[in-house]
């Protein structure tokens, strides 16, 4: 742990999807990444949590996710820090490495201020054939780095297959899919259900989740990625410092996803901040499934009064789908793909520019715009501005003075004509310029000669 991990994962995948911190044990999960050695070569990075010794605890999780991804990989990056030089963890690492017949590259980080040549003759007595000097966080000696391994790395083919162009993020062609909610209410158990495989720490912890996940999957011919996130609490509640930039990339993640499942522990049901969450996934316009997760440990009067309470909140969220699940235990969880692709197609819906103008017509008729300062306003016509999130334009004149309350009326309005499922309908009013605007009435010789006898008879 703290060597420098993902540090260097984000210096050679150019991104910041793995989380950084001055501390131990921020990364849990498997993180993966595409790094470019050469104009035709690309590998697949993974980021990994650090091996300890302990065995006890969500580090056990964590040390078998780092073996999974030893186990698949074709080479091995061993970390060492120049800073704490050779430790009894790096020779015990080091013993499983050559145990399991790993392929191993040893890296020293943390160069900067240490002599090279003592610390590298430091390191030798762990037998490692192939030694690298870098400072991931300085960028230094990572262009050997990157020349070695494409020594290294066989070219499998000179061009990139296409459905793997992405592997740091969601694809076009993929739906991505955010599993939000607050934390310890079952996000992580509901992916690696979904996956079939414990692809994320399952821990029964709040805060298990530190990073969001992006995981590529594909069911029944359709692709996903599959974006696990870190639990979100209250405001007042965020710690300081690594919470807070879990946070931030929750939110991110929502904001790159199509669609969002929010679950909800059931236990507890519908408290304000699922509802906060609910309210950011409608704000940035995604596709929405809820999911009432730990349903199968309820008593029957208790699923009544869930009900009850999922239909008297969600009133202000229009035809979408409330999914009764267990992640633990599998019941429901086929659906929720179901939902999430029914609610996917909703935000890419298509209708033509004369259609809903008609049905702009029709919303005006039955109930019309307020007037302003004594003149009515006019929407005239409406189009589609763009899909996922679904943006519909309308155009008329003072539409910047039309009330919230008409605009969530002009919305609810297309969502039921569109027959939208979980998908909300961002509206963009475009006001029309006054082609007089700026410019001055220029009085003809008859007005002119008419206001002189009538300015007379005001003075008279």
């Amino acid at each position: 742990p703290n060597v420098g991990k993902s540090t260097l994962f984000n210096r050679l995948t150019q991104s910041k999807d793995a989380l950084v911190a001055d501390m131990p044990g921020v990364t849990r999960d498997r993180v993966y990444g595409d790094m470019e050695l050469s104009a035709h070569k690309r590998v697949l990075l993974v980021d990994t949590g650090g091996l300890t010794a302990q065995v006890e605890g969500v580090e056990t999780l964590m040390r078998e996710q780092a073996w999974q991804a030893i186990q698949e990989a074709d080479w091995v990056m061993f970390l060492v820090s120049a800073r704490d030089g050779l430790t009894a963890e790096d020779q015990r690492i080091s013993k499983e490495m050559r145990k399991a017949g790993r392929k191993v590259i040893l890296v020293i980080n943390k160069i900067d201020g240490v002599s090279s040549e003592w610390i590298e003759t430091e390191f030798q007595t762990l037998g490692w054939a192939d030694i690298l000097q870098i400072s991931s966080s300085h960028g230094l000696g990572l262009g050997q780095l990157k020349e070695d391994l494409l020594v290294k790395c066989p070219a499998i083919s000179e061009e990139i297959p296409e459905e793997n162009q992405t592997l740091d993020g969601p694809g076009e062609d993929r739906i991505a899919v955010a599993i939000i909610g607050r934390p310890n209410v079952g996000k992580s158990t509901l992916i690696n259900r979904m996956l079939g495989e414990e692809r994320v720490v399952v821990f029964d912890m709040p805060g298990t989740t530190r990073d969001s996940i992006f995981i590529p999957f594909e069911r029944r011919g359709i692709a996903f990625t599959l974006i696990d996130t870190a639990g979100v609490r209250r405001r007042g509640r965020v710690d300081a410092g690594l919470e807070k930039f879990s946070v931030i990339k929750t939110l991110s993640a929502i904001r790159a996803a199509s669609a969002v499942v929010l679950v909800i522990d059931a236990q507890e049901g519908l408290v304000d901040q699922d509802l906060h969450l609910l309210g950011f996934a409608i704000e940035t316009g995604r596709s929405i499934v809820i999911a009432v997760n730990k349903w199968d440990g309820l008593e029957p009067d208790q699923k009544e009064i869930i009900k009850q309470q999922l239909d008297r909140k969600l009133n202000f969220v229009r035809n979408v789908k409330i999914l009764n699940i267990s992640a633990l235990h599998g019941t429901g969880v086929g659906l929720v793909f179901d939902a999430v692709v029914k609610a996917h197609k909703s935000g890419l819906v298509d209708a033509s520019p004369s259609k809903l103008s008609a049905w702009l017509e029709e919303a005006v008729a039955a109930h019309n715009p307020p007037a302003v300062h004594g003149r009515r306003i006019k929407l005239r016509y409406a189009h589609i501005g763009g899909r996922n999130p679904l943006q519909i334009v309308i155009h008329g004149n003072q539409t910047q003075a039309l009330p919230t309350a008409y605009k969530t009326y002009l919305s609810n309005f297309f969502q039921d004509r569109l027959k939208l499922v979980g998908t909300p309908v961002q509206l963009i009013f475009k006001t029309g310029d006054n082609p007089f605007a700026g410019k001055k009435n220029k009085l003809t010789k008859r007005q002119v000669a008419k206001k002189k006898r009538l300015m007379k008879h005001v003075r008279s």
